[in-house]
Parts: C-alpha cells; sequence; structure tokens
C-alpha cells in the first residue's frame, strides 16, 4: 500500500470536489455568523443552521456587489461554488452571490442605508431650503436623451419663456451613474451658480432608480447650498433623494411647475389685484363723499357765526373773571403796601424828632453813649426845625440795674 503526504491527499480531495458539478453555482441558505470585512475588501464567515456549520469566503471583486450590508444573524442565501482549502484542508463555500433571505437585496440596503442616513439628520425637515418665487436660471442634472429634458424644457419654456436652462448630462442608471450625478450637483454648487436644481430622471425597476439611492448622491443633494428639487421616477417611486432634497416632485414635469411661476396665474392675479384695488378705491371714495356731505349739512357749516358766537361768548366770560381776578390781586397787593408804609413811616427819624427827641452828632458822627464824649465837647444837636451848637459841662453816666 502506497504512502501519501497530506498535501497529496489535500489536492486529491480538492479534485474530487472541483469535479462534482452538483457542487457548483449551488444555492445555500442559512444564518450569518463570525462575519468579519479585511481591508483587502475580502469577506469570511460562517454559514449555520441549526445543525451545521459551513466556512464562507467572498473575495473583493464580488463582495463589491452587495448593496447591504451584511450583519451577523441575517438570513440569507448564498450562490457558489464548494471547493477545498489546501493549506487548512478544510472545504469552504467561495461565495459569487448574497442575498437576503425573505427581503429583496435592494430593498433591505435601502432602508439600512435610509436608517443610517436619518440618524446623520439628512433628512430633517428644518433643514429644508425655501424655492425662490421668481428664479433667473435652473440646472438640470439627468440625462440629455429620453424625454425627461424635454419635459422639464417644454414645461418651463411654456410658463416663463425668460428661464434660463443649464444641463449638466449624466448617466441615470449604470455603474458610473452616482458619481456622475454627484459630480453634477457640485458642479453648480462650486462653478456654475444657480437658482434651483432639478434632479432626477425619468420612470423604472427599483434598479434602474437605484443612482438615486446611493450615498454620494444624498449626501451631495444635502450639502448643497442651491435649493434641490427631487424628480425621480414616476409619482409611486420613491428614493433616497427625495428624502434629501428640499422639494420632492411626483414627476420630473411637476419639478418644472415647482421651480417656474407660470406668467398666465400671474398676470391673473395682477388683475384680480388690480379689480380688488380699484373696488376698495370707490369704496372708500364713497365712504369720504358720504362723511364730507353729512358734514356739509351739519348746522355749524351752514350758520359757521353760531360756532363763533359761543367762542365769543366763552372768551367774554374768561375776560370778565381775569379782570375781577386782577382786581382783587391789585387791591391785596395795594394794603400791602399801605401797612409796610405806616411802619416805615413810624420807623422814620423825622417821626423821632417830632416828638420831642434830638440826634446827637459830633463831627459829623451819631453820639450814641456818654462814653464818646468829654467835658468840652463841641456836640451838634438836631431838632425837627433846626441844629444847636452847645458844648459838655458835665457828663453823668447812668445807674446800672440789676
Amino acid at each position: 500500500m502506497a504512502v501519501h503526504s497530506v498535501s497529496d491527499l489535500t489536492r486529491y480531495i480538492k479534485r474530487l470536489f472541483d469535479r462534482e458539478n452538483v457542487l457548483r453555482n449551488l444555492q445555500v441558505c442559512g444564518e450569518l455568523s463570525n462575519f468579519k470585512k479585511y481591508a483587502s475588501g475580502h469577506c469570511y464567515f460562517t454559514l449555520k443552521d441549526a445543525a451545521s456549520c459551513l466556512k464562507c469566503a467572498m473575495f473583493r471583486s464580488r463582495a463589491q456587489g452587495v448593496r447591504f450590508v451584511p450583519e451577523n444573524g441575517m438570513k440569507v442565501v448564498l450562490t457558489g461554488t464548494v471547493s477545498v482549502y489546501e493549506r487548512d484542508g478544510l472545504y469552504q463555500l467561495y461565495v459569487e452571490q448574497m442575498i437576503p433571505e425573505g427581503t429583496g437585496e435592494l430593498a433591505l440596503a435601502f432602508e439600512q442605508l435610509k436608517k443610517k442616513l436619518e440618524a446623520e439628520g439628512l433628512f430633517d425637515i428644518s433643514k429644508k431650503k425655501v424655492l425662490p418665487p421668481f428664479p433667473k436660471r435652473i440646472g438640470i442634472v439627468t440625462s440629455q436623451f429620453g424625454a425627461v429634458l424635454r419635459d422639464i424644457f417644454h414645461v418651463s419654456k411654456r410658463r416663463w419663456p425668460s428661464i434660463q436652462l443649464v444641463l449638466y448630462p449624466v448617466q441615470v442608471q449604470g455603474d458610473d451613474a452616482a458619481t456622475q450625478i454627484a459630480k453634477g450637483i457640485t458642479f453648480f454648487n462650486r462653478a456654475f451658480p444657480v437658482d434651483v436644481l432639478i434632479v432626477g430622471r425619468g420612470g423604472g425597476s427599483m434598479e434602474d432608480l437605484w443612482a438615486f439611492n446611493e450615498e454620494c448622491v444624498v449626501r451631495a443633494i444635502y450639502e448643497s447650498d442651491i435649493p434641490v428639487i427631487s424628480a425621480v421616477g414616476h409619482e409611486t417611486d420613491v428614493t433616497l433623494s427625495d428624502f434629501a432634497s428640499d422639494v420632492r416632485a411626483a414627476t420630473p414635469s411637476q419639478a418644472a411647475e415647482l421651480a417656474v411661476p407660470d406668467r398666465y396665474e400671474l398676470l391673473r392675479y395682477v388683475r384680480v389685484i388690480k379689480t380688488r384695488l380699484r373696488e376698495q378705491a370707490r369704496r372708500c371714495m364713497d365712504t369720504k363723499r358720504l362723511k364730507l356731505n353729512a358734514c356739509l349739512g351739519h348746522t355749524l357749516f351752514r350758520t359757521p357765526e353760531m360756532l363763533l358766537a359761543a367762542r365769543r361768548e366763552r372768551l367774554d366770560r374768561t375776560m370778565e373773571q381775569f379782570d375781577a381776578l386782577l382786581e382783587k390781586n391789585m387791591q391785596a397787593k395795594r394794603h400791602r403796601l399801605e401797612l409796610a408804609l405806616k411802619k416805615l413811616d413810624m420807623l422814620s427819624p423825622a417821626q423821632v424828632l417830632m416828638r420831642g427827641y434830638a440826634m446827637v452828632e459830633r463831627d459829623g458822627t451819631s453820639v450814641t453813649s456818654v462814653r464818646d464824649v468829654v467835658c468840652g465837647s463841641l456836640l451838634s444837636l438836631c431838632m425837627k426845625d433846626g441844629r444847636l451848637a452847645v458844648r459838655v459841662d458835665s457828663i453823668q453816666p447812668a445807674e446800672r440795674t440789676m
């Protein structure tokens, strides 16, 4: 009996696995466990059920096609080939495709990304920008082919012929579509400012519309300083771009109607306002005319002298009261003046002299005390009717009283 090496045996078993067609492109369902994605992009995990487990490997080229985020405990259906990893001598499933069990891959990816972006505040209603009422220039990010651009052009020009429409042509589906759409939004914000942005495409399946669910497009819409109208698909189609945009339009035609004012509607509005102003002016004139007629018919306007007579009578009464008050005040002042003159007269030196008193002076200075003179001093006595010159013979001081 020949003796084989471990490598020979492992290679033999691997060839047996590789020759089995049943192990190629088979589908296996189970629960993800120990899922790990390395920096290289390769994914390694275990697929298990209640009784067994299966080692799995998914290389980067295949992992890039998975739109949702695989998580431990998630039920999935894997498509791939079973083979042997020679180094460890383990058989494992080399995964070509991974889809969630029960729920479609795109639907699951949609909900996962929606939950993530909503938690970051990208769908916050309070941060929505208001569309300008009269834009001059509108940017359009869509395909240059198809009915979308034609519909936006016709509706916009019909509503406001002078509006400027600027197209940034992009792919709206395919591998490069999301990147091109995000670049178009950035272009208008940084290089070619416009008043409003319309981002959209025509209808299609969820996979056709998937570029507008890509994270780069949603973030570009959220970060745009220009108000964005999302016009993707039909009314029943909902994308993440709709949640991030400032306004969602059910169709591209409706997007043009939301962005561009209708000149005919404005003309009708101006006519209505003009009619209302004319009617209001007429009512105002009628009211003023009635008030004027009422005033002209008043007694005071027919006989204005009556108003003057009443005013004149009131003035006469006021003047009479003023004269009486002035006379009373003058009498009081006159009486106070007479009393003051009487008091002043009583204190006058002339009155004192009239009562027999005399004023004594020495050298023109009043003498008020015997200590101011000496015997032999020549004094002058001022009487009521003249002066006397006298000489002091003796001095008798008054006795002090206790």
